[in-house]
């Protein structure tokens, strides 16, 4: 047999791992961002900004008409970014990929094609059984920002929406102090010859350490509570300073809140949160104190807290003014829709560069932690659990 003298190519001496990597192609998205239609919220997955860098890049956005009014953007920066706006909203729902704030309804899965992306939050306490089998019947492959874990294996939507609600808590609060119908017409902080307001905050996560931090730039006291010694030590070494702090003990806990002006409640819980604060507790508090129960999404930490709304935000129980609105970042829907915005674009972009969703969550653990259905296969175990679904792990299907 004559030998050749042909020399090889760089590609024939590659590693097949990296001739996969070379033969990655770039893909390009369609998204379609529809408006949302709960009362409740009032914030939008894209900025102008983050559509312009999508457009900039070859992808096509269809957004539809008033989808980033209650955010403070308007059709035409949208339009001016490079989206095509529309107001048929079957039509928005048609494209590939959908990202929405909160999770679709069923008439809004309806209008979707068959192998969808959706992108959203999912909210599970608030999901039925009739919620995944419309999914699954379309095969949609459903992704759950909220689940999207960081390099360092922490929830940057999670994170992000946490630090917004932890400092607003305490404005809020603010505002709730000099209200006329029945605030105690304090300014929240330290003046000079004046006793500083005197906050206790349950919960020494992320929504606990951004009301701290808050409060004690104001100039108030601050006191926090949290079974977790090593949550506790991780928010004083945040704030720099030392504070009162303290593991939950009713009679501790009792006296700091018979003092206090403000309470906050920022405690989490694997299915419902913990009920910390007693009706005979709340009773013992300030005539005129405030409460602002953060922990509402979960069931709410505090034993007199119900459920209010951004129209009608509080109610008074006890001679204390209670504020317990869910979802609190969509009151600063702008700041909360850039937060969501600077999180979700960079994804966008790299399942782009990576040639689709399928090779994105090939090559990245923490955007496969995101995804719970899987063209029609749920794969998440917890929610499998939770509505006696089948389910798969998705490290079996995707490989």
């Amino acid at each position: 047999m004559p030998i050749t003298n042909t020399p090889f190519t760089k590609q024939q001496l590659l590693p097949q791992e990296e001739k996969l990597e070379v033969g990655r192609q770039k893909s390009e998205l369609f998204i379609g961002i529809p408006k949302e239609n709960s009362h409740q919220e009032r914030r939008i997955c894209l900025t102008p900004d983050a559509v312009n860098s999508l457009t900039f890049h070859g992808h096509r956005v269809m957004i539809e008409t008033g989808a980033g009014e209650s955010s403070s953007y308007t059709d035409k920066e949208y339009s001016d970014a490079g989206a095509e706006v529309t107001c048929d909203t079957k039509k928005v729902f048609g494209c590939p990929m959908i990202l929405k704030v909160e999770p679709a309804t069923t008439a809004e899965i309806e209008m979707m094609n068959p192998k969808t992306i959706l992108i959203s939050a999912i909210q599970i306490k608030t999901r039925k059984k009739c919620y995944f089998e419309a999914l699954s019947k379309k095969k949609i492959t459903a992704l759950a920002f909220e689940y999207i874990k960081d390099e360092d294996g922490s929830y940057p939507a999670v994170k992000s929406l946490s630090e917004i609600a932890g400092t607003a808590s305490v404005l809020i609060a603010a505002e709730l102090m000099i209200t006329n119908e029945f605030g105690k017409g304090l300014l929240f902080g330290n003046i000079t010859g004046v006793p500083p307001t005197d906050v206790v905050i349950l919960g020494a996560g992320t929504v606990g350490e951004f009301a701290a931090k808050t409060a004690i730039g104001l100039g108030a006291t601050v006191k926090v509570f949290d079974n977790s010694i090593t949550k506790l030590r991780r928010l004083q070494n945040n704030l720099n300073q030392r504070i009162f702090t303290s593991t939950i003990q009713p009679k501790a806990l009792l006296k700091a809140l018979r003092r206090c002006d403000v309470a906050i409640g920022a405690m989490r819980g694997i299915e419902r949160c913990p009920v910390i604060v007693t009706e005979t507790m709340v009773e013992h508090m300030k005539k005129g104190a405030v409460i602002v129960d953060v922990s509402i999404d979960t069931g709410g930490c505090f034993e007199t807290s119900e459920v209010t709304t951004h129209e009608k935000p509080t109610f008074i129980k006890s001679n204390v003014l209670h504020y317990c609105v869910p979802n609190i970042p969509s009151r600063y829907s702008k700041t909360a829709s850039l937060s969501i915005s600077n999180i979700i674009s960079p994804y966008l972009l790299q399942i782009a560069d990576d040639g689709g969703i399928e090779t994105a969550i090939r090559f990245d653990t923490g955007l496969k932690n995101g995804v719970y259905m899987y063209h029609g296969i749920l794969t998440s175990s917890a929610i499998g659990d939770w509505f006696n679904l089948p389910n798969n792990d998705i490290n079996l299907i995707v490989f």
